[in-house]
């Protein structure tokens, strides 16, 4: 199974659609995830045109996205275990608090620094895939791709 992971696109301030360069490169995903800071809930209807969407809150999403969306979950996908946590807190970095948001997970799903970032930690994948509008101090865009199978594999994708 080949997941898209999107995270902190800001609509609309960052832009009024999706990157044609994102949504050209999930056309061939069975399912996408968005790890919060989406801020409007019309973003999921987007991506949902191209596969069924799961989505988290981030800490800038309004009271509407976190009561529709939570804060954190996981989910179960082809006998694999990804938790999905945008990675916001008050003390420590990004990558630390969304480690320690779960246990007993293959994968774990983050944002909230803008940084893509793919690394094992303790056979867990932590897998943040940047933001495809909002680069801040990053060369590119981004977003990502996992696929699911045996294991969980992550390729994070820059654009322009």
């Amino acid at each position: 199974m080949l997941i898209g992971v999107v995270a902190d696109t800001h609509m609309p301030r960052k832009g009024k659609e999706l990157p044609k360069m994102l949504l050209q490169g999930l056309e061939k995903v069975d399912m996408i995830i968005h790890a919060g800071d989406l801020t409007e809930l019309w973003v999921l209807d987007q991506l949902s045109e191209i596969a069924t969407v799961s989505a988290i809150a981030g800490n800038i999403d309004p009271p509407a996205v976190v009561e529709a969306l939570g804060y954190k979950k996981v989910l179960e996908v082809g006998g694999r275990k990804i938790g999905v946590f945008h990675g916001h807190g008050k003390t420590g970095k990004t990558v630390e608090r969304a480690f320690n948001a779960f246990s007993d997970v293959d994968c774990i799903v983050f944002g909230h620094s803008h940084i893509p970032y793919c690394q094992r930690r303790q056979d867990v994948l932590m897998f943040n895939p940047g933001s495809p509008t909002d680069k801040r101090r990053q060369a590119m865009y981004s977003y990502g791709l996992l696929a699911v199978g045996e294991n969980i594999r992550g390729e994070l994708i820059y654009f322009l």
